[in-house]
């Protein structure tokens, strides 16, 4: 046996994996992995027993079945004024993770360029090298995550076959503005670009920040494949249900890959999703208060405990410099990870892996917090990081 490729062999296991095995070994409290740990609607649950039990439990169509293709759609048109064609348009994925692979596979060729900006969604670059296809990073930086417009334009060159944005961003919380949006546009249409959104974090923006779609903006409608999934907006990630909407020409690309890698994402879960996206825009502005309020009492808690807080303007998360408050022994974000879950018994997530090798030095002091948890998660991380002021 020769044992593993050459593809996958750098790879290392995820930086999630290594901290969740690490906070249950020292019993910390968790606040690493953008998954919440309270349910989703009980109505959508509900949803989904009664398709379990409705016989619902046998193949659905590869596509999606088409009372979800519809909702997904509906929602599309009900919160973006965007016009979809549910037949042609949308494509059930399993998750957007599976939807940004089989985009990736299904748009790119081995040798050309994609741009994403770092500090990047730690599975974007991996599915590019997979796919053979190099990335280009182009950095946000600063108290805000503003990239610099010049260096985005001299991102693109003959080989750049697309862009990836994701907005908000994991793991900053950037929500990104019209203004930008249409910078990048612009790019786009001038070098004959595809677009690439990851929109998961859609609903959950604060203050007075609003979500812009970027396939809904001048010239863009055709290039723009947008996806977006069930899991953060309605608190069910381990369903892994996601979808890709745009043009049927990108469509049909995208699911040329995934018909051979997942064929078909569950039933009973997919006729769940329907009733989710159906669900009346009280939710959804429910939603978006009740994690104004997490996201709250997170920076407090962060700030009294002496970190520098970045505001995040969107998302599960919240990114601080940690410089102030540990040790002098903690030389780097990994280290602090490790020392505040072994020393304080809270988790997180260290900044560097979401940047390539040579920019790690980036991430370096920065340390990512998420806020989708139950109000006595964040007491219990409140109480011990009082032991902060006490060291």
């Amino acid at each position: 046996m020769s044992g593993m490729s050459q593809r996958v062999a750098g790879f290392g296991t995820t930086i999630f994996a290594d901290v969740n095995a690490l906070a249950v070994k020292h019993g910390a409290v968790n606040l690493g992995q953008g998954a919440p740990d309270f349910d989703g609607p009980p109505e959508v649950l509900a949803a989904a027993v009664t398709a379990v039990n409705s016989a619902l439990n046998q193949y659905a169509p590869g596509i999606g079945m088409a009372s979800v293709r519809q909702a997904i759609a509906q929602h599309a048109q009900r919160f973006y004024n965007q016009q979809l064609n549910p037949d042609t348009d949308v494509l059930v994925t399993s998750g957007a993770t599976e939807a940004m692979f089989a985009a990736i596979l299904g748009l790119t060729d081995p040798g050309d360029e994609v741009i994403v900006f770092e500090p990047v969604y730690d599975t974007y670059v991996p599915n590019l090298v997979m796919a053979g296809v190099t990335p280009h990073y182009v950095a946000l930086r600063g108290e805000t995550w503003s990239f610099d417009p010049d260096e985005l334009a001299k991102a693109f060159n003959s080989r750049t076959k697309a862009i990836i944005i994701n907005t908000p961003h994991n793991p900053t919380g950037r929500v990104f503005s019209r203004d930008e949006l249409s910078s990048i546009a612009q790019l786009c249409q001038k070098h004959n670009v595809v677009a690439i959104t990851d929109e998961v974090y859609e609903h959950i923006v604060y203050d007075d920040a609003s979500h812009v779609r970027l396939a809904t903006l001048a010239g863009m409608a055709e290039r723009t494949l947008t996806i977006s999934s069930l899991g953060k907006t309605f608190s069910v990630t381990g369903w892994k249900i996601g979808w890709a909407m745009g043009p049927a020409a990108l469509v049909q690309a995208v699911n040329q890959a995934h018909q051979f890698i997942t064929y078909a994402v569950a039933a009973p879960l997919q006729a769940a999703a329907a009733t989710a996206l159906n669900l009346p825009f009280g939710y959804f502005e429910n939603l978006q208060s009740s994690y104004q309020a997490r996201r709250d009492r997170m920076l407090q808690v962060l700030r009294n405990a002496g970190f520098t807080v970045f505001k995040p303007q969107g998302s599960y998360f919240v990114m601080i410099d940690w410089r102030g408050v540990a040790p002098g022994h903690v030389r780097d974000d990994m280290q602090f990870a490790r020392w505040l879950i072994e020393e304080i018994g809270v988790a997180c997530i260290p900044a560097s892996p979401f940047y390539q090798e040579s920019d790690k030095y980036l991430g370096k002091y920065f340390a990512r917090f998420a806020v989708c948890k139950k109000d006595e998660t964040l007491d219990a991380a409140a109480q011990r990081f009082a032991k902060l002021g006490k060291m």
